[in-house]
Formats: structure tokens, C-alpha cells, sequence
């Protein structure tokens, strides 16, 4: 590894999960990181996240794999329910087989939680400094690296710039410029204490209910002391994207004609979170000079895959890899990590909102959607799968 030379950090805008995978990566090629974060203190919002064996992979690379291992919660199978009538559409075995297949588990473990094993990484390696209730305004760059001023005025300086600043990355704005997809998808989410969730669906399994214009989704966290519930639904309204507080009534009132199990779901909360969601189109270009872009401000997607966090992370190790190959030349590597990501990143994109058509089918579309995986094999599951959880830091860079 070349140590760059130079006193200046590498900046990073955001302090989520894919900002503190970007930094650690950064910091383990040598470089000091600054990141600027907007809210007034590290944290994440949300509730609960999956993590297939391509996560441990990631989090394995950055040093952080065992702090993410001992806080989550290893599931024993992927489920999926017809929502109406309680038919078991599907299942795919995570145990043993699963993990001999992937060489890692399957998992799902609070947002707070994973972000945590990424910050206590981050913090023990010294080289990192946060900058806190601070917004990128606007970038300028030159030969020699980036200026960031930002919403209070202030100019920082780097070597270069990830936008790791999420779905509505003001970094992307500047240097894309594109338009949000909404999707009229409604989110809500909420986490529920094990005394309060139903004794018949306290399943340790990635479990979803799959029904018209709508679908469930929970699994145990914190050692099965707490329930994740997600409920989705399409919107009689315009939505316009971003996270207000949700109302019980109107989750009610979207979810009728559904069997009675799946149901309870839809009662237990007590407040919840309501997202509108959106994507956007899949691009080619993401790296522009000494900036490139990372997880959500790429590559924003719905959440029907499980892998928008996931992705983040991927990212971050890619990028690490592409300056050790290049010697830390920022501009080299920006543009073989852009390479090695833009295909992977885009199917994701596209897969998934062909998995929320197929979560939301009704009338005979539900009956395919049904019909689709009967007889399969945990083996043809795994075969099917080997795209997404076969990557790993060994093949993570495209041919350079």
C-alpha cells in the first residue's frame, strides 16, 4: 500500500452506514478521514435490517465482521406466506447448508445495531473525525482535490469526496441532477417487544406475508427479546418521498381480506414510522474526478431485495480495494470502483421492484406468483442466489 502523501483527509458526506463503512475502508488504505454529518448526533433511524452472507463478507473486510456477528440474530429459514389464505408460497433453509454454501450466514439484526459494530470500528482506529449538524452546500474541485462548503458557510478541504449523504444526497444533485422514482409504496415500521408479539408467529425466520397491493414482513432482533414488523402497502394518496410519523388508523384501513395470523401483525404496534419510498433510474456514471458517490446516493432502491444497506457496505470494500490496487491514486480508483459496481448496484435496483411486483400480485398474477416455486430445492434456492451471495473482497473488482 502507498501512503498518500498528503496531510489532508479524504472527505465523507454522511454518517450512516455506508458513510462509516467508506470510512473505515479509507482509514485501512491509509488515508484520514473527515466526515460530515447532518444530524446533530451518529445514529441510525429505522428498526430492523437482513444481512446476507455478502454483509459478513464486507464486515469481515472492514474489521468489524465478529462486533456484527454477536449482535445478530441468525435466522433458520427465509419464509413466504400468501397473505389471503395462508399458503406457504416458499422457504429457503438458512442453517447449516446455507452457510457451508456462502461461507457466511444469513441474519437480521437492528439498523442501530450494525451501524454501531461500523462506529466502534471507526473509533478505535483514531483517524477519524466527525463533523457533526453539518450539510454539504455545494463541492468545487481541482487538481489537486475537493473544497466542501458547507450550510453554514464553512469550506472544508480534501483530497476527495464520498457522497455517502443517502437518498437525497445533495452530492448526487450537484453532479447528477436526476429525479426521485416515487413509487406510491408506503412503509411502516415498527418494533415490538417479544411480550407483546403473537405466540404463533414468533418464528426465528425472515418471514413474509405476500398480498394484494400489500405485504408483511417480521423476524425476531436483540436475541429474540424484540419483533421487527413491516407492513407496505400501495397509496391511495400522492406521496411525495421522505419519513413522517405514521397513524394506526391508516394502516387499518388498507389491509382488509387478510387471514387472520397475518392480521395480527397490523395491530400490535403502538406508534410507528411511515415511509413513502422512492429510487431512481440506475445510472452509468457515479464518479466525477476526485468525487464519487456510495450506497444510497448510487444507488437508491426500493427495499423488496433486502440489500440497500447491504449494498452500502459492498461498496465501501470495493472502493478500498480499487485504491489499494491503484495505489491510492484517487481518481484511478474512483473510476474502477464505479465499474465494479455500476452493473451489480443496478440489478439490484431493477430486481427489486420486479420482487415488489411480484409480493403485491393479485387475481391470477397471485396464482403464478404461487405456483412459482413449488418443488423447489434448498440447492436450486442456493443456485438462484449465488449472484447476490456469492460475492465476496476476492472477486469484487471488475477485470482492470
Amino acid at each position: 500500500m502507498s501512503a498518500p502523501h498528503s496531510d489532508l483527509p479524504v472527505i465523507v458526506a454522511g454518517g450512516g452506514i455506508g458513510g462509516l463503512a467508506a470510512a473505515l475502508a479509507l482509514v485501512r488504505q491509509g488515508f484520514h478521514v473527515k466526515v460530515l454529518e447532518q444530524a446533530a448526533e451518529l445514529g441510525e433511524i429505522g428498526a430492523g435490517m437482513q444481512l446476507g452472507p455478502n454483509a459478513f463478507h464486507a464486515f469481515d473486510a472492514l474489521g468489524v465482521g465478529e462486533a456484527a456477528r454477536q449482535r445478530a440474530v441468525y435466522t433458520d429459514f427465509m419464509v413466504m406466506h400468501d397473505a389471503i389464505d395462508e399458503v406457504q408460497v416458499g422457504m429457503i433453509p438458512t442453517g447449516e447448508a446455507f452457510r457451508q454454501r456462502f461461507g457466511n450466514p444469513y441474519a437480521v439484526i437492528h439498523r442501530a445495531d450494525a451501524h454501531g459494530s461500523l462506529l466502534e470500528g471507526v473509533q478505535a482506529s483514531g483517524q477519524i473525525q466527525f463533523v457533526t449538524s453539518t450539510r454539504v452546500a455545494r463541492v468545487e474541485q481541482d487538481a489537486n482535490g475537493v473544497t466542501v462548503h458547507d450550510q453554514h458557510g464553512n469550506a472544508h478541504r480534501g483530497l476527495a469526496l464520498i457522497g455517502a449523504d443517502g437518498v437525497k444526497s445533495v452530492v448526487r444533485q450537484q453532479f447528477v441532477g436526476d429525479e426521485a422514482r416515487v413509487t406510491g409504496h408506503v412503509v411502516y415500521r415498527a418494533v415490538v417487544d417479544k411480550a407483546d408479539f403473537p405466540v404463533d408467529l414468533q418464528w426465528n425466520a425472515a418471514s413474509i406475508w405476500v398480498g394484494p397491493n400489500c405485504h408483511l414482513v417480521h423476524y425476531p432482533l436483540r436475541g429474540g427479546e424484540q419483533y421487527n414488523v413491516v407492513v407496505t402497502f400501495h397509496s391511495r394518496e400522492q406521496e411525495e418521498w421522505g419519513v413522517t410519523e405514521g397513524s394506526q388508523a391508516e394502516v387499518q384501513s388498507y389491509f382488509q381480506g387478510l387471514c387472520p395470523k397475518a392480521r395480527q401483525l397490523i395491530d400490535l404496534p403502538k406508534s410507528w414510522k411511515r415511509w413513502a419510498t422512492a429510487d431512481r433510474e440506475p445510472i452509468g456514471q457515479w464518479s466525477f474526478g476526485r468525487v464519487t458517490l456510495l450506497g444510497d446516493a448510487a444507488h437508491p432502491t426500493t427495499q423488496y431485495m433486502a440489500q440497500g444497506a447491504c449494498m452500502a457496505i459492498e461498496d465501501a470494500v470495493t472502493l478500498g480495494e480499487a485504491l489499494r490496487v491503484h495505489g491510492n491514486d484517487i481518481e484511478k480508483a474512483f473510476d474502477l470502483y464505479q465499474r465494479s459496481r455500476v452493473a451489480r448496484t443496478a440489478r439490484i435496483v431493477l430486481s427489486s421492484r420486479e420482487m415488489g411486483r411480484i409480493y403485491h400480485a393479485k387475481g391470477v398474477e397471485r396464482l403464478v406468483r404461487n405456483d412459482l416455486w413449488k418443488g423447489r430445492t434448498p440447492e436450486r434456492f442456493y443456485d438462484a442466489m449465488e449472484w447476490l451471495y456469492g460475492w465476496n473482497v476476492q472477486n469484487c473488482l471488475a477485470a482492470h
